[in-house]
């Protein structure tokens, strides 16, 4: 892992890291889009664009996720930042879970399974081994990481495009 990586890494747990991470992410979607899945999250964590469907518009809506592979699948977290309200692509994929992901510059239809019991612990343990700070957003968003913070098991359905 890189200085800048670590670095990333310990500040991940403060504040006001988060909340700036947060209005950087029209950035980062757009260097995920021109990069076309390559650099997400700026290089500094595995990363990946998750496009989803709208809930209520019915329109892609894209949005950059750190991730964890498990086999063939990506694991990624609701967490929004530690904030108490579910971010819009979880409550987008529990709508609708067929979604695309474009990770490293391959993009691939997956469906979300949304995880639960000892299979989400694992799952989370596996996360937070690769962000610590989400069991700093469990502390923020009240201590309930299961009601808060959904789970999802992105499988792939289908062939993926180069």
């Amino acid at each position: 892992m890189s200085a800048l990586g670590s670095l990333t890494r310990r500040l991940g747990h403060q504040k006001w890291f988060a909340a700036t991470l947060r209005l950087l992410v029209p950035a980062d979607r757009l260097v995920g889009r021109l990069t076309k899945g390559r650099v997400v999250a700026f290089g500094l964590v595995p990363s990946l664009v998750l496009t989803t469907t709208g809930r209520r518009s019915g329109k892609p809506r894209s949005n950059p996720l750190l991730y964890v592979p498990d086999g063939d699948a990506y694991v990624v977290i609701g967490s929004n930042w530690g904030q108490q309200h579910q971010p819009a692509w979880s409550l987008n994929l529990l709508a609708q879970p067929a979604a695309e992901v474009d990770v490293r510059g391959r993009r691939v239809p997956v469906r979300a399974e949304p995880i639960n019991g000892p299979e989400r612990e694992r799952l989370f343990a596996r996360l937070v081994d690769e962000w610590p700070a989400y069991r700093t957003y469990v502390e923020r968003a009240g201590g309930r990481e299961i009601r808060v913070f959904r789970v999802f098991r992105l499988v792939p359905a289908g062939e993926a495009v180069a």
